[in-house]
């Protein structure tokens, strides 16, 4: 299977060149040229299969120049027990009938981010290989708070790697900082910035595409990589926990093979709920895609208007903060998708949001969207009120994002009155945001650093998750912080490490 450039089908790529390189030269996002079909007769076989099992299945359908072979051996050491907690890797939880949780954060940083960058490194060292590089790769990520740890945990002393994570200074919670901070590794660097997620990103993106840049680090012996849902190599191994929920729900009984279900996520940067379109794309039946807001809520709006994206609008920062994001990036690939693979149109389509900070989607592109999607948002009270009920009435703790994702279900359900079950991704721990969480619940926040993990356990006697419990003690590796627009400088620090 070949990957194409979104913005220029001509660009293309096999899947290893696509992950060893992270993003196009044009600057767009590599795409499959087809998405494989999964008969009854793979449904069988999937739900015979464990997690490790279904991963290595799906990403061979994707992956076509990796052999069974490796993906299972990269399944197994991605998906151990000892990093998840056991072989249970994604476990669906019944809130109540029609109502299921998808727990993605027993991996070890506590986000769902490490379900697929548990996988990268394996799939990212192999594409050096396959594809005959010799230069070390350069890993630039730009994090709203639980990608850069689950990266730098992924990548720390990988061989041949190197990696860079920017953070901004304000917009991460205290764990999520300290989580990244205290990061080990000899090839890790970590560097706050004075500005949002969306500065971070963008620089980070324009870096992929400044030839000065590249041919400096080439010429120093390195190359640039990405381990931000832009490479493909971070999307693709979230599809199969998607395929992986119906999987169980079969095998439970709770639904038949054909039946429909929905899928809710919280969304920010639109890759974790674009998996799931992949899942639907490949034949799980999954009648709608739930895209849940925080008070950003400019893909709500976009799926509301008929197609407009506008990113030029006030930027909150909230208590889901890793969903504190104006520029979904991999909107990018769905429009290239449902326009049949029109790079013309989102060639120019990324150009108005580049030069104007909007575009409207032609009313033929956007009819191919709108049925498969609903939208909706919810702010920071409507959040804490949703943490404190299903605390309370469920006797079930969740953290600021999954908050936003079952209010934002709920509203659906009382509007339609649509009882068809759902699949809602649970994202994160809920004491990777102790503080709101706790002020969630009633209490007032009286303990700093790691004691917030204590003061949330003694409140719900929900136990704290081992990796969280380790950094209590730890000191702080890094401190450096920059304005925006001195990003590109930083790169010297590659050098150093």
């Amino acid at each position: 299977m070949d990957y194409v450039s979104t913005r220029n089908k001509k660009v293309t790529a096999s899947a290893s060149q696509a992950i060893a390189t992270g993003i196009a030269p044009d600057g767009g996002l590599y795409c499959p040229t087809e998405i494989p079909q999964l008969t009854e007769g793979d449904f069988a076989a999937l739900c015979a299969k464990d997690y490790r099992g279904r991963s290595a299945d799906i990403l061979g359908r994707f992956l076509t120049d990796f052999t069974t072979e490796e993906l299972e051996q990269y399944a197994s050491l991605a998906y151990a027990d000892e990093k998840f907690g056991g072989s249970n890797t994604a476990p669906l939880v019944k809130l109540e009938d029609g109502k299921y949780i998808l727990e993605l954060w027993h991996g070890p940083t506590c986000a769902f981010k490490d379900m697929a960058l548990q996988m990268l490194p394996h799939l990212l060292t192999a594409s050096l290989r396959k594809t005959g590089e010799q230069r070390t790769a350069c890993i630039l990520v730009a994090t709203s708070g639980d990608t850069g740890k689950a990266a730098l945990d992924g990548f720390a002393d990988v061989e041949g790697t190197k990696i860079m994570v920017y953070y901004p200074v304000d917009g991460v919670s205290t764990i999520q900082k300290l989580q990244m901070v205290t990061q080990r590794g000899k090839n890790v660097q970590v560097c706050a910035i004075r500005g949002n997620f969306d500065d971070a990103q963008s620089a980070v993106k324009k870096i992929f595409t400044d030839q000065a840049s590249i041919e400096k680090l080439s010429e120093q012996g390195m190359m640039l990589s990405s381990a931000n849902s832009i490479n493909w190599g971070r999307l693709a191994p979230q599809i199969a926990y998607y395929v992986s929920a119906y999987c169980d729900l079969l095998n439970r009984g709770d639904i038949q093979l054909g039946d429909p279900i929905h899928v809710c996520v919280p969304t920010g940067n639109f890759g974790n709920i674009l998996a799931a379109y992949f899942a639907r794309q490949m034949g799980v039946p999954v009648a709608k895609l739930i895209c849940a807001s925080n008070e950003n809520n400019v893909l709500t709006d976009f799926f509301n208007s008929g197609g407009t994206y506008d990113r030029v609008r006030p930027f909150h920062t909230t208590i889901s903060p890793s969903m504190d994001i104006l520029i979904s990036s991999n909107l990018e690939r769905l429009l290239f998708l449902v326009s049949g693979y029109n790079d013309t149109i989102v060639a120019d389509l990324m150009q108005q949001l580049t030069e104007k900070g909007s575009y409207t989607v032609p009313t033929d592109v956007f009819a191919n969207i709108g049925s498969q999607f609903e939208a909706g948002y919810c702010d920071d009270a409507q959040t804490k009120e949703m943490i404190a009920a299903l605390f309370q009435e469920k006797g079930y703790l969740c953290d600021t994002h999954t908050a936003v994702a079952v209010k934002v279900y709920e509203d659906y359900r009382a509007h339609t009155g649509d009882t068809t079950p759902t699949v809602i991704a649970s994202t994160a721990s809920p004491f990777k945001f102790c503080q709101s969480v706790i002020s969630a619940l009633g209490g007032e926040v009286t303990s700093d650093g790691t004691e917030l993990l204590d003061q949330l356990h003694d409140m719900t006697h929900a136990p704290v998750p081992k990796p969280l419990a380790a950094l209590s003690g730890m000191k702080p590796r890094f401190d450096l912080v920059v304005d925006r627009d001195e990003i590109l400088d930083t790169l010297t620090l590659l050098n150093t490490i």
